[in-house]
């Protein structure tokens, strides 16, 4: 995605400025970016591309849709970044999207799913993010609405692998000259690898974790169960992305879908086997994280055990000495030594004798 962005500005009420396309600004692509007064709503690119490779626009949306049907080997990419209710309605009109594509593109918070309308292709990605440094698993959202010689990009979130695969595309005319599907496949793929990328530095954090928990002197306690299901829970949001894509991306690989040519097939059977890849890492890392949790219960009940046998241990061995002391306490007259010269020290000594005695007991079956 090329960095310069030229501007070009809507009417009064911030709407779509049908006059211009986009411009070219020295060597830069041409884009511009639209802002609609405090949502910052904006259109990042419009672009048409013809035989694979960028084009001069014509005047504006309209003759630019018009002019890529009719050449056969044009089309017409916009990008667009959260776009206001006007912006949409505007584009809605222009390419006869249908309302509820452009209702789910408005709420956002979609599942990955794939929807047919009589005039386009709506596909709904979910892209994601890991933050070693929080812990956190951050998504975002792209939708794509697929139609004859076009294609709309929208995004939500600050998650972007638009503008990189954009790019990318703009320096392989040889896939661009597939028109729209080339698109949806290179935005799919990107975000599938992602999804990989994602999964393995999960799996680096997963395996420091674990050893943090299984190291002899590591934590008995405090916020490592918390830990655990923290890291849980950002898995479950990884999944939340990676499990419902697996049917839109098998029924745009293996059936017959409307502006997907039988040719593209293969390329979306290889982003298949990559989610597949990925949803199989993401199960791993949710049962490693079960079997985690699972065997630091176990560890901290073995410890909660060991614990209760020293207590009980001791607490026996105190009870020896509480018990005769208890006994010579209750000031009878006829006690067993009690007038004798060495029954003091006789009971002392049976007390010592009592609890040594208790304590190998306790030391050879393990308890102390």
């Amino acid at each position: 995605m090329a960095a310069s962005v030229g501007e070009a500005r809507g009417g009064p009420t911030g709407g779509v400025d049908n006059r211009r396309c986009g411009r070219r600004y020295g060597r830069r692509a041409h884009r511009f970016r639209l802002r609609h007064g405090q949502n910052g709503g904006v259109i990042v690119d419009c672009a048409v591309y013809r035989d694979g490779r960028r084009a001069e626009e014509p005047a504006g949306l309209t003759e630019a849709l018009r002019t890529a049907r009719d050449s056969g080997d044009t089309f017409l990419w916009i990008g667009l970044h959260e776009p206001t209710d006007d912006e949409l309605a505007r584009l809605s009109e222009e390419f006869g999207l249908h309302p509820l594509a452009v209702e789910d593109v408005l709420t956002a918070r979609q599942r990955p799913k794939l929807e047919l309308y009589r005039d386009s292709l709506f596909l709904v990605l979910r892209p994601v993010d890991y933050d070693p440094s929080s812990g956190r698993v951050s998504t975002g959202e792209l939708m794509l609405l697929v139609g004859d010689s076009f294609v709309i990009s929208v995004r939500h979130g600050d998650i972007n692998p638009l503008g990189e695969v954009r790019e990318r595309l703009e320096h392989r005319p040889e896939v661009l000259q597939h028109g729209p599907t080339a698109v949806m496949y290179a935005v799919s793929d990107a975000v599938v690898d992602q999804y990989m990328e994602v999964a393995a530095r999960l799996q680096a954090d997963l395996e420091e974790l674990e050893e943090a928990v299984f190291t002899p002197d590591g934590p008995a306690g405090g916020d490592t169960a918390g830990r655990v299901y923290a890291f849980k829970r950002q898995v479950l949001e990884f999944r939340r992305s990676t499990g419902p894509l697996t049917d839109p991306v098998e029924r745009l690989a293996g059936t017959r879908v409307p502006f997907v040519p039988e040719s593209s097939r293969p390329f979306f059977r290889d982003v298949a086997d990559h989610l597949t890849r990925a949803n199989d890492q993401v199960e791993t890392l949710d049962r490693l994280l079960s079997d985690v949790l699972s065997a630091y219960l176990a560890q901290v009940g073995v410890r909660q055990n060991d614990d209760m046998r020293r207590i009980s241990a001791w607490a026996a061995m105190a009870a020896v000495p509480t018990m005769i002391a208890g006994v010579y306490g209750m000031n009878f007259d006829h006690m067993p030594e009690l007038h004798h010269p060495l029954g003091y020290p006789a009971v002392m000594a049976l007390t010592v004798a009592a609890s040594l005695g208790l304590y190998r007991f306790f030391r050879r079956r393990g308890w102390l």
